[in-house]
Order: structure tokens, then sequence, then C-alpha cells
């Protein structure tokens, strides 16, 4: 690394750009189920407590969504998805928790950088709806409750947080099966 004056370490950029398509739509029916998700209750906080244990909340709604579509989630996904969620979701989220949060001064700051957070998940979530749109698999035909456990577990992270977790799971499975964003639990 080198030194700039004043002591402060430049570090220099190595990695390459993200390749990301020319067109990406991000106002999809995953965005949509997403938003829909969040505002019931207990997400947001079943999710941000998995987000905390090393989950992504996106795979946790893709999988979601995957359910809600009567097909199988697998937990692979394209290496765009999981290169931006770790290059650009991640280190916006580390670059958020890293600002006081009770400091008045850094105030606009955190929630500029919360804002942005929260469109770079928009984009994850398009590129993995990019994916997920495509496939051509014949609905799954299990029991959506028992689905969804199954897709859930298969966001995990590994296989062991996916045992640490399966209270959570469960709690995330009762109220995330819906057919259609907005729709009334079935």
């Amino acid at each position: 690394m080198e030194t700039a004056p004043d002591d402060i370490t430049v570090i220099p950029q190595t990695a390459a750009s993200l390749a990301l398509p020319a067109v990406l739509q991000t106002d999809t029916e995953l965005w949509s189920f997403a938003l829909s998700c969040w505002q019931k209750p207990g997400v947001a906080s079943a999710c941000l407590s998995l987000q905390q244990q090393g989950w992504s909340v996106t795979r946790i709604l893709c999988a979601a969504w995957q359910a809600n579509q009567h097909r199988t989630y697998s937990g692979l996904e394209a290496v765009t998805v999981t290169e931006w969620r770790n290059r650009v979701t991640v280190a916006l989220r580390d670059i958020k928790r890293a600002l006081p949060k009770e400091s008045g001064s850094c105030y606009n700051l955190r929630a500029g950088v919360a804002r942005l957070e929260l469109e770079a998940e928009r984009v994850e979530l398009a590129l993995a709806w990019q994916t997920l749109n495509t496939q051509t698999e014949e609905p799954a035909m299990q029991d959506r409750n028992i689905l969804i456990i199954g897709n859930l577990t298969a966001a995990a992270p590994c296989a062991d947080s996916a045992r640490a977790a399966a209270s959570d799971i469960h709690q995330l499975a009762s109220v995330l099966t819906f057919s259609r964003p907005g729709a009334q639990s079935t």
C-alpha cells in the first residue's frame, strides 16, 4: 500500500468493475413481492436477525418468492448476484453500520447510505430475477408450507446455519406464504 501525505493510507483498487447487463429491469414481480413481504409483521425483524447470523435477506426473499410461485429454490445463484452482494450491497451495509446512529452530524450521511443499500438490494433482486424468471422447471407438487420451509432452508449460508435457525425458518414460513404480492395469506 502507498502512503499519502499526512499518513493517510491509500488502498489501490485491484478489483475489476462488475459486469452487469446493459439493460436491467429493477421493477420486477420479485421486487414487488419483497416490498410486500417487508410490510408483513415480524418479517423485517426475523430477516434482519438472520442477516446478523450471516444470512442474505435477498436469498430469503428469493426462496419465499419461489415457494409462492410453486417452485423449488435450490440455493444456487448466478455468480453476478453473489459478486454484487459481496462487493456492493455488503460494502454499503458495512459503511452504514460504521456510522454512529446517535450522531446528529452523521444522520444525513447514514440515511443516504441506507438508501443506497436499499437500491443495491433492488439491483441484487433484479439480477436474481433474471435467473429465477427464466427457470422452466415444472411447478413443485409439495404443499406450499413444506415447500417454503425447504426453500428457506436452501437459502441458508450453510447447513449448520439452517439447523440453528430452524425456529426462525418456521416463523418466517408462516408469514411469507401468499400467492401474489398484496394477496392474503393462504
